[in-house]
């Protein structure tokens, strides 16, 4: 279980050998997301990101929801609500292009992770709770799990850049019905969707979660894992494959000369579990056109 806690208002933070946890953590509001909650986790997974001895990120919720959507029970002070405050200087980022609403402020840092990302999810994730778990690499969830995206039944729109990612994970027919419908879908569906990869008791689901980590933390190479994650998030809808192939072409020249396929190769014959010496971020090639 996860040990070293790092203290935040209303997630915590923790670190068990490879692996960091960040948990929404306010189980008596059934994890109700508000600005706080969007910049300590933003906080939390970047801190992970950078931190050379991380491979892997578990996001979760505390008590028997992951999270029910915005909290709406507060106005929009910075600690509680969840809307943008009404003021001049709001307006005019608004209009600049620079806001961010409290959904899009994480799934942009998930996205640009270089860290595995491992969603364990039990009970309602709907809303902000089921955006945000979009860009994550994989998604587990508890049986009991229930999701949606209700933003046609409040009156306003999908956030978190759900419209992008979503289709890209269910299809395009499956992410229609979800977010003009707006109804609210159980486990089974997500399941048979490819929202979720596998179903679990909802007392199992995180430590399934913790055993995936620990696999991948084990036999996988780091920089690989951030290189294939971005590759796959950003040019896998490319209009065709020749920006791609000229990247790994680049790529594959420079991999198989260096130290962790060494590794890997000497690791498969020796039939251990390998040591892949690459770290991130600071091994990463430099020349990555993302890297900007």
């Amino acid at each position: 279980m996860p040990e070293q806690p790092t203290t935040y208002e209303q997630i915590a933070y923790a670190v068990a050998g490879s692996t960091a946890t960040v948990t929404l953590n306010r189980p008596e509001a059934r994890n109700g997301y508000t600005v706080t909650m969007a910049d300590e986790i933003a906080a939390a997974l970047r801190a992970a990101d950078e931190d050379e001895g991380i491979r892997v990120v578990v996001l979760t919720g505390a008590g028997k929801d992951f999270c029910v959507g915005a909290d709406l029970s507060a106005g929009a002070g910075k600690g509680r609500g969840f809307s943008a405050p009404a003021d001049e200087e709001t307006a005019a980022r608004v209009e600049a292009g620079t806001y961010q609403e409290p959904a899009g402020v994480v799934t942009r840092v998930l996205y640009g992770m270089n860290k595995p990302v491992i969603a364990a999810v039990r009970g309602a994730a709907v809303g902000v709770g089921s955006t945000m778990l979009l860009p994550a690499d994989y998604r587990l969830a508890a049986t009991d799990s229930r999701f949606g995206f209700p933003f046609s039944r409040r009156g306003i729109v999908p956030e978190g850049a759900s419209a992008w990612f979503l289709p890209r994970l269910v299809g395009l027919g499956t992410a229609m019905d979800w977010l003009v419908s707006g109804r609210i879908f159980a486990a089974d569906e997500a399941l048979r969707t490819g929202l979720v990869a596998s179903l679990h008791e909802p007392d199992a689901v995180l430590d399934a979660a913790y055993a995936l980590a620990a696999e991948l933390a084990s036999r996988t190479a780091p920089v690989s894992v951030a290189v294939i994650r971005q590759m796959v998030h950003r040019m896998a809808w490319a209009d065709s494959p020749e920006q791609m192939h000229r990247l790994d072409s680049r790529l594959v020249y420079d991999t198989v000369r260096g130290a962790d396929a060494v590794e890997g190769v000497r690791s498969f014959f020796e039939r251990r579990e390998p040591r892949f010496p690459g770290r991130v971020p600071k091994d990463l090639p430099g020349y990555l056109p993302w890297r900007d």
